[in-house]
C-alpha cells in the first residue's frame, strides 16, 4: 500500500451492516499511517478551554475518535466510547473526542449542539470541535467515527491503530471483534498490536463547501 493512502470505506449491502468490508478509493486522502508520529494539536473543548494532547503528563497513550453528534453510527457507538473512556483512562489511555464537521453543512454539529450532546449522554472526555477543519486531515479521518490509537514513545505520540472500534456498529451485544480495545490492551501489556488497521464505518465528515 502506497504511504500515506487510507482507506475509505461504507456498509456495502453484500456485508450488510454487521460486518466491515472494505474497498479503495480511486482518490487518495493523505493521513497518518500505523507508525507515523502524530502531531500535537490544540481545539477547543464543550468547556471552554483550549486542550492540546501534551496537557495529559501522565497519559501513555490517547484514544482519538473523530466523531460528532448527528451522524447514526456516532451515535450508536456513544455509550461504547464512553465505556472506553472509563476502562483506559487511569491505566493512561484518555479518550480524546474531536468533531470533525461544519456546523454550516451540519447544523446539528454545532458548537452548543456538542455541550448539549455531551451532557445529554454523560461524556467523561474532552469533546473538542476542529474549528476550521485542520486537524481530521492530518489524521486522514474519513468516517464518523474514525478512531486513531496512539502512544507515547520518547516524547513522541506514535500511531498504533487505526480504524473502527469493533466489528458490529449496530448492537453492542453481537460484537466479536473489539479492535480498539484489544489494541489498548496490547500496548499496556508491552505487546504488539495484532490488528493494526481496520476500516472505519460511518458518516462521511461534512466539509465546508
Amino acid at each position: 500500500m502506497i504511504a500515506g493512502l487510507v482507506l475509505l470505506s461504507f456498509t456495502t449491502p453484500g456485508h450488510g451492516k454487521n460486518n466491515v468490508a472494505p474497498i479503495h478509493s480511486s482518490t487518495p486522502v493523505k493521513g497518518y499511517e500505523v507508525g507515523d508520529e502524530a502531531a500535537d494539536f490544540k481545539l477547543k473543548n464543550i468547556d471552554g478551554k483550549m486542550v492540546s494532547l501534551s496537557e495529559f503528563k501522565t497519559a501513555k497513550g490517547f484514544i482519538v475518535v473523530f466523531t460528532c453528534n448527528h451522524c447514526p453510527y456516532a451515535k450508536k457507538y456513544e455509550d461504547r466510547i464512553v465505556e472506553l473512556d472509563k476502562k483506559f483512562k487511569d491505566q493512561g489511555y484518555p479518550v480524546i473526542a474531536v468533531n470533525p464537521n461544519d456546523p454550516n453543512v451540519q447544523p446539528e454539529d454545532g458548537y452548543q449542539q456538542m455541550i448539549e450532546r455531551a451532557k445529554q449522554k454523560g461524556f467523561t472526555f474532552p469533546y473538542l470541535v476542529d474549528e476550521g477543519q485542520k486537524i481530521y486531515p492530518l489524521y486522514g479521518a474519513t468516517k464518523t467515527p474514525h478512531v486513531f490509537v496512539l502512544q507515547k514513545e520518547n516524547g513522541k505520540n506514535i500511531v498504533k491503530y487505526i480504524g473502527a472500534i469493533d466489528n458490529n456498529y449496530d448492537n453492542p451485544n453481537d460484537v466479536s471483534e473489539y479492535y480498539v480495545q484489544d489494541a489498548v490492551n496490547a500496548l499496556i501489556k508491552g505487546e504488539p498490536v495484532k490488528m493494526t488497521k481496520t476500516v472505519a464505518i460511518g458518516c462521511t465528515i461534512k466539509v465546508k463547501k
